[in-house]
Order: C-alpha cells, then sequence, then structure tokens
C-alpha cells in the first residue's frame, strides 16, 4: 500500500473510533469465545448522499439471517469446535463501497495499538479502556466492489476473508487479494465451463453474441480472454446486439454472423428477449438447423426465448448454476418472530417492510393509513416467501471458518479434555487461519463439496442443458453433463437438428492430410490452408516441412523418411550385355589375331608388319576390350583400382605404338627428301624404347592419383534424383566423376590426334609402303567415333538413366576404337595368311624403273625395294640405286637386297 492510502485508512478508522464509539448502535454482536465478523447488504445505497436507502429483504435479511442460523447450528454441534462458542459482529455495507470500508475498520479496532500513556483521569490513575473484541476473519462481503474495497484493508491486518457472493475475476488475483477466499465460483468459471463445451464438441472457430451491457459484455470478454489465454479456439466474429435494436437489427446480425459461416458455434450471453429475436431472424433467414448455439445462464433451462422457434433452437447447449434450496433454513426463518428474534437489530424494520404494516412505539403515533402490527404475523403465510439463491453460500463460508478453527484447535491445543480456546490459540494468527481456510474439504449445507484453490476460489458446479426435440410436440431441455472445473458431458446423449447424433464441425479449415503442413493465416491462429511438402520434404510437424536426408527419400505419405534403393549396373540389363558382348567378340578377335601372328611369325607380311610393335599394340587393343568388364563389374576397391588404371593404359599403349609407327614413317620419307643419311631411333628396339616412354607417362600420372586419393566406392544420391522420389536411386558407383574419367583419357586423346596429325602427313608416302594409309584411316575413323562420344556422354548427364547410359557410350566407344584398329590394320593380314598364303612369299620377278634425267632407267623388283624400306630404310634403299646406277648406266642391271637385317 502506498503512503496515501495508509493516511487514508488511519483517518478513516479515527472517524470510525469517533462514530461506533462503544455500543456500535448498527451492527449485531453475538457473544462468543471466538468472534467472527459479517458484511451484509441490509440497505440499498442510499439517495443524495446519504450513506444507506431502502431494506433489502432478500439479499440483506436473508443472508444476514443465514449466518445467524450457521452459528446457531455451529454452536450447537458438540463435535465442532468443542466448549467453543462462535460470536459475531455483523455490519451493514449498506451496498456502498466506502462505507463498506469505514465500517469495516471496527474489525481491525483490536488490532491497532493505542497510546494511552498520556491519558489520565481527573484523579490521576490511568482509564480503564475496554478493549474490543478480537474478529478473527470476515464473512462477507456481497457486491464485487465492495469485497474489493474491504479486501484491501483486512490484508493488512491479514484477516482472512470469506466471500458468499462476490463473483469478479479480479478477485482471484492472489498476489493483490491473498486474504480473501470465496465459497461462490467467479463469473470467469462460467466461461471457462463455455470454452470447455466448446472443445469438447471439436469445435476452434465460433461467433460471440452478446446483449449491450455488463452481463452481456463481462461475459463475452471473458470468454474471448480464456479463450485466448487457452489456445486451440478462435472468434471469428464478436457481435454485439444493441440496448434498443431498430427494425431489421437482428436480421443483419444474422447476415453479419453469416460472413464467416464456417463458424456455426454462437457463444451468446444475451437476456430472453434478445435470444428470442435472434432465433426468430435465424428462421426469417431459413438458416434452421445452421447455427449452433452455446448459451450462458440467462437462457439456462427456460423456455421462453425457445417457444414456437423449437426447431431453430434444437441442438442449443445452456449452462446453468446447481443451486439448492436449504429446507432447515426454511424452517428456521419462518420460525422467526419479533420475540424470538431481537438479536437482529433490523429485524422489525423487515417485519413492517414484509407485512406491510407499523410497528406501535411508546411515543410515536402510527399514521392513520398504516396497518397496525401485531406481532403474530407468520413468515410465509401472511406474506410471499422464496429462498434467496445465496442462502446456500452464506452458510457454507460460516461453515468454512468453523472448520479451519476446528482444524487449528485439533492441531495447536492438542486433546485437551475440556476443549475451549488453548493458550496456544489465543489470540488467533490470521495468516495460520488463512492457510486452514484453504485447506478446508467438507460437504456443504447442499451436499457438495465446499473447498478452495490456491487463489481462494471455490469449484465452479453447473448443470449443462441441451434442448432438444424428441417429437415435435414433446420439445424441453436434458441434462447432458455437469462442470465443476472440468467438464463431465455425455456427448453420446447429444443430438442435433434433425435429430442427427454426429456432431457437427464448427471449423475455419479441415484438418490436413498426413503429409500436408498448415500455413497459418495471418491473425486467425485456427485457420489455415494445406500445402503438400513437395519433392523430398517430409512433415516434421504439422507446420513444418523438411528435406529428407541425402541417403534418404520421403515414404509414400511423406510423413517420415525411407532409405534410397542402392543399385548398380547389372550384368543381365541391356546397357551392360550390348557392350560386353562387343568386347567378348573383339577380344575373340585380338586373341585370334595375335595366336596368327605367333603362329606365322616369319613370314613376310608379320615381319613386314614390324612384329614387336604389333604385338605391343596388340596388347593395347586387348586391354580396351578388357576395361568393359571392369566397368561393369560391380563396384569395389580392387574393381576401382584396375577401372582406374586400365581405363586410360589400354588407349595409351595403342595409340602409343601406332604414333611410333607414324613418326618413324614421316620421319624416313622427311629424311630422304633432304639427306641420304638415316634418321635416328628407327630400329625396332628404338621404337619399344619411345613406346615405353610414352605409356610411362599414362602409368605414372595414374599411381600419383592412386597416392593423392585411394580408391574407393561411393554411393551417388545425387545421380538418380528425378522429381519424383519414388524413382530415386543410389547409385554404388568408384570414386570416378565425370571429369575424372575425361581426365583419365585425356592422354590417350592426345596421343590420338598426334598420331592423326603424324597420318595426315605421311598420307603422300606409295602405295605399297607398308601400312601408312591403314593407318591413316584408322585414326580418321577413331577421331570420328570420339567426336561422336563426347555430346553423347555430357548430353546424358541431366538423364534419370545416365550412368546406363554413360557406362554403355563409353565402353562401346573404346570397342569401337580398338575393332577399327585391329580391322584396318590385322585383319587384311590375318585374312592374307589364313586364305591367301601364295601372297605371302617373297616377290622377285616384278620390277620398276628408276628414271633420271638423262634419260637411262634402272629396273628394280618392287618387292625387293619394299623390304629394302622396312628392314633398312629410304636411306640405304637410295644409296644400293645410286651405286647400281653408276655401274651400268646405258644398260639394265638387277640386284638383290641383303635380307638378313
Amino acid at each position: 500500500m502506498t503512503s496515501s492510502v495508509v493516511l487514508l485508512l488511519l483517518d478513516l478508522s479515527v472517524r470510525a473510533w469517533a462514530s461506533h464509539q462503544h455500543f456500535h448502535p448498527h451492527s449485531i454482536k453475538i457473544p462468543g469465545d471466538i468472534t467472527l465478523g459479517g458484511l451484509f447488504p441490509i440497505h440499498a445505497r442510499g439517495p443524495h448522499g446519504l450513506p444507506c436507502g431502502e431494506l433489502k429483504k432478500e439479499k440483506g435479511i436473508h443472508r444476514m439471517e443465514a449466518m445467524l442460523y450457521a452459528l446457531d447450528r455451529i454452536n450447537g454441534d458438540p463435535a465442532l469446535l468443542p466448549n467453543v462458542t462462535l460470536g459475531a459482529r455483523i455490519l451493514d455495507t449498506c451496498s456502498r463501497d466506502t462505507y463498506a470500508l469505514e465500517q469495516s475498520l471496527t474489525f481491525v479496532q483490536a488490532l491497532i495499538q493505542k497510546d494511552t500513556s498520556d491519558i489520565r483521569c481527573s484523579d490521576g490513575r490511568p482509564p480503564l479502556i475496554r478493549k474490543p473484541e478480537r474478529v478473527v476473519a470476515v464473512i462477507g462481503a456481497s457486491a464485487s466492489s465492495v469485497s474489493i474495497m474491504v479486501a484491501n484493508i483486512l490484508r493488512l491486518f491479514e484477516i482472512p476473508q470469506v466471500s458468499y457472493a462476490s463473483t469478479a475475476p479480479e478477485l482471484s488475483d492472489n498476489n493483490r487479494y491473498d486474504f480473501f477466499s470465496r465459497v461462490v465460483p467467479p463469473d470467469s468459471y462460467q466461461a471457462q465451463a463455455m470454452l470447455d463445451i466448446v472443445k469438447a464438441l471439436g469445435w476452434n472457430y465460433v461467433s460471440t453474441l452478446a446483449s449491450e451491457g455488463n452481463y452481456g459484455e463481462s461475459g463475452v470478454d471473458a470468454f474471448v480472454q480464456i479463450s485466448r489465454e487457452a489456445g486451440g479456439v478462435c472468434i471469428a466474429q464478436s457481435v454485439k446486439i444493441p440496448r434498443e435494436p431498430t427494425d431489421g437489427e437482428f436480421d443483419k446480425i444474422v447476415n453479419r454472423l453469416m460472413e464467416t459461416s464456417n463458424a456455426r458455434g454462437i457463444i451468446i450471453f444475451a437476456n430472453e428477449d434478445d435470444i428470442k429475436q435472434v432465433l426468430e431472424a435465424a428462421k426469417r433467414a431459413n438458416l434452421t438447423g445452421h447455427f449452433l448455439f452455446v448459451g450462458s445462464d440467462s437462457w439456462g433451462a427456460k423456455s421462453s426465448p425457445v417457444m414456437e422457434l423449437e426447431d431453430v433452437a434444437e441442438g442449443a447447449v445452456t449452462i446453468l448454476p446447481k443451486r439448492a434450496s436449504i429446507d432447515r433454513f426454511d424452517q428456521y426463518f419462518m420460525s422467526r418472530s419479533l420475540e424470538n428474534n431481537r438479536r437482529n437489530i433490523w429485524f422489525n424494520e423487515f417485519w413492517e417492510d414484509d407485512f406491510r404494516c407499523k410497528l406501535t412505539r411508546p411515543g410515536v403515533e402510527v399514521e392513520p393509513d398504516k396497518k397496525k402490527c401485531t406481532g403474530q404475523e407468520k413468515i410465509g403465510h401472511d406474506s410471499p416467501y422464496e429462498q434467496e439463491g445465496k442462502v446456500q453460500f452464506v452458510i457454507d463460508a460460516v461453515y468454512a471458518v468453523a472448520y479451519a478453527l476446528h482444524s487449528m484447535q485439533q492441531r495447536l491445543c492438542g486433546n485437551q479434555s475440556d476443549g475451549g480456546v488453548c493458550g496456544a490459540m489465543d489470540p488467533v494468527e490470521g495468516r495460520s487461519l488463512l492457510s486452514y481456510i484453504r485447506d478446508v474439504n467438507f460437504n456443504g449445507s447442499a451436499g457438495t463439496s465446499v473447498l478452495f484453490n490456491e487463489n481462494g476460489d471455490a469449484p465452479g458446479r453447473y448443470d449443462i442443458f441441451q434442448f432438444q426435440m424428441t417429437n415435435r410436440s414433446h420439445p424441453g431441455y436434458h441434462v447432458i453433463g455437469q462442470w465443476t472445473n472440468n467438464l463431465r458431458l455425455n456427448v453420446e446423449e447429444m443430438q442435433w437438428s434433425g435429430g442427427d447424433k454426429s456432431l457437427p464441425d464448427s471449423i475455419c479449415s479441415l484438418p490436413c492430410k498426413p503429409g500436408e503442413r498448415k500455413k497459418m493465416v495471418k491473425g486467425v491462429p485456427c485457420c489455415w490452408h494445406c500445402e503438400l511438402c513437395d519433392g523430398y520434404q517430409y512433415q516434421v510437424d504439422q507446420f513444418t516441412c523438411e528435406m529428407c536426408p541425402a541417403d534418404m527419400r520421403p515414404v509414400p505419405n511423406r510423413t517420415a523418411c525411407r532409405p534410397t534403393p542402392i543399385i548398380k549396373l547389372e550384368w543381365k540389363s541391356p546397357w551392360a550385355l550390348v557392350p560386353a558382348s562387343l568386347s567378348m567378340l573383339g577380344i575373340l578377335a585380338t586373341c585370334t589375331v595375335v595366336i596368327t601372328f605367333i603362329r606365322f611369325n616369319d613370314t613376310p607380311i608379320v615381319r613386314a608388319s614390324g612384329r614387336e610393335l604389333s604385338y605391343v599394340l596388340l596388347t593395347g587393343i586387348f586391354l580396351i576390350y578388357l576395361i568393359t568388364f571392369l566397368m561393369i563389374a560391380e563396384p569395389g576397391v580392387v574393381v576401382c583400382a584396375f577401372r582406374r588404371l586400365l581405363l586410360g593404359l589400354g588407349m595409351a599403349i595403342t595409340y602409343s605404338a601406332m604414333l611410333t609407327k607414324t613418326n618413324r614413317i614421316y620421319r624416313i620419307f622427311e629424311q630422304g627428301k633432304r639427306s641420304v643419311t638415316p634418321p635416328k631411333f628407327i630400329s625396332p628396339t628404338s621404337q619399344l624404347l619411345i613406346t615405353f616412354v610414352l605409356v610411362s607417362v599414362q602409368v605414372l600420372g595414374v599411381f600419383v592419383w592412386f597416392a593423392v586419393v585411394p580408391p574407393h566406392t561411393i554411393v551417388d544420391y545425387e545421380e538418380l534424383r528425378p522429381p519424383n522420389p519414388d524413382l530415386a536411386r543410389g547409385i554404388l558407383k568408384c570414386d570416378m566423376s565425370d571429369l575424372s574419367i575425361i581426365c583419365c583419357l585425356g592422354y590417350s586423346i592426345v596421343l590420338m590426334v598426334t598420331c592423326t596429325v603424324y597420318a595426315v602427313k605421311s598420307r603422300g608416302v606409295p602405295e605399297t609402303f607398308n601400312e601408312a594409309k591403314p593407318i591413316g584411316f584408322a585414326m580418321y575413323t577413331t577421331c570420328i567415333v570420339w567426336l561422336a562420344f563426347v555430346p553423347i556422354f555430357f548430353g546424358t548427364a541431366q538423364s534419370t538413366e545416365k550412368m546406363f547410359i554413360q557406362t554403355a557410350t563409353l565402353t562401346v566407344s573404346m570397342t569401337l576404337s580398338a575393332s577399327v584398329s585391329l580391322g584396318m590394320l590385322y585383319i587384311p593380314k590375318v585374312y592374307v595368311i589364313l586364305f591367301q598364303p601364295e601372297r605371302n612369299i617373297q616377290k622377285r620377278k616384278r620390277s620398276f624403273k628408276v628414271r633420271r634425267s638423262t634419260g637411262c632407267s634402272v629396273v628394280v623388283t618392287s618387292s625387293s625395294l619394299l623390304m629394302l624400306f622396312i628392314h633398312q630404310g629410304v636411306v640405304q634403299a637410295a644409296q644400293l640405286s645410286h651405286k647400281s646406277i653408276k655401274q651400268n648406266q646405258n644398260g639394265k642391271s638387277k640386284f638383290e637386297p641383303d635380307r638378313t637385317q
């Protein structure tokens, strides 16, 4: 409390002492060992500045008498607070918060320390000041505004307060009103009960409809606040019914509610007349059965709002607080008279008001038009009587404090035989008593349990009804559940428009299917659009889609991920059968050539082909055919290592040998044009050495690759990852990318291109000179094959069968290039060797003329010159021809070349 509030309270306390003095003429004093305070609205708020007005019979006298009745029963019960009498100090609040605050200072007088050291009687003795009774707890007040005001001062002096009628949600704040408790449920519980009903029915999108005024607007505000805090229910619209609606106003309201037609559930806090007109407007709009009403206690189980509108109201769910009439209190109250109820200082006033008579008083004349009270009137017989609705709660509030004191007595006083208030319990400590009050749990006057939660609130108790039409002639309300801090709803007993048993919907958006995520509508958390988790995404939760790991793909309903199948090139696949078949034929052809050359190793054709380089070249061709099977085989460390080694080695051997041959031919003829001196490095040994050096470059590069990146296998999940994840596959392959394959073949392609260049330069050699022309044709064809390979290999990079196409293209291209070399260079020779052996001999008779500028000529056999060119070279042939010309310038001369080389 701030200093200004404290000063105000002190000022009020001084004024209270002055006004009440010792006798408290406006309060009831019931003597007892322990005193309880009571606050009741005996009178209404006074007019024109007066504190009090007319008497309030039901909310004032009935409730106050309920406290007296409860005290009588407690004091007469030997099992409850044995040998302890409960007294009371009961005050009138006059339904005004400030007046109630002033009155309630009476309760704290005993707790205020008064300094009397400077006060003396006339004879010098200290005065005898009667100590006011100590109030240990206060029952009340009624109105929430009064309870709020009183609670602020009672908490300063730690006096517990138990209200029987204050229902404002604000009083549930245990930080501000920590000594306040109540045996009635707060208004927020009704809204909570309605929210629980909505959730139990599976609705998440509703509208609210309220009559303008405190009841309707406060109820809707509580529902909106609770639904926002709890989540799960969204308010489509909050519509207010004006105090004085114009013509057509309710039709406009219904049309506005239809703007959000998915929100079929309508939470309605309205008076009876407004409810009826809403139902009429819905019927005029032909919306019978569309709206699903959940009505507050103003609708309850009343028949007037639904009369002649039963078909529109069918299925409406309403709630009504659970109350009970206390028969024993009726007996007690109707037995009260002027003689036996003198303790109630306001009872005379009640008597006059209830029986509409006037009591005679000494010295006071009764007005002629007023009836005199005889004192023999009977309540309920000579006047109408109906028990006020909060009587039950007043009795329960008094009993709650009594049970708390009883527990405190048992704890502090032990098993004293005489009972009573022991020393440990005198005085009663307020904070300790509060803890006992919060712990009570007993059956109240209506047979229901009385207890408090951590905020001092009693559990809410409501009956839940549904307006059902079992047939059109007997509509009615049926109890379908209860609400006591939690909902008990018999959904199976509910029925809706037309007697339908299935629960209707009141939702903004339908639930998303598996594999779909919710895309929320901004500002409306219950509305969303469903979006499919596409591609390789799966549904993590209802709002999120995420990509599956690289080695996985989503299951068909996209709620999880599953491993991606791993495939490899199978031998039975057409992509493997065709290249393997071609390579097998090539290997057979190569073996045939090798066997033929070995068998006829010393024949002229084999010798003229350059046996050493021929075997090297055939080895390269064989390796080219062999690589096809390594490319198709299941990848492993050994297979991957041999792929790296042999992929470029076969071509490097083949084209190194062919390059050496073409280079040798080119150098011989170029040297022969300039000089008779033979070129260097044209012997078979030199040719083999050159070929080995060229091949070693390829081998060295591969071994460097081995050292930097050891061969291993990988599973490539990106190569075969089409838009449809069901077709996704992981490919088991060696760690050789497209670039590494091209680099591996790059050196061989350089050799091939260089060989082609030399073949072009050597195209002018004589037809009879060995293999220059076949090598040229082989290289031209090979270049065409590899030019076709490049676009096919890289053009299939985005294909779903990339691995199969590229593997087949590579192996077929290599097979074709090897077959071209084999076919152009060796198949014709094998054909001659095997099928035309007569041509595989030395030819001596055939000659040609060498003419000089002088007109003379020399005739030399062509076969001799051919062998001469192959084994001794152009230079030696030129020297021999020059020598023969000198010996026989005018005639013809024949000679035989040396065949020993």
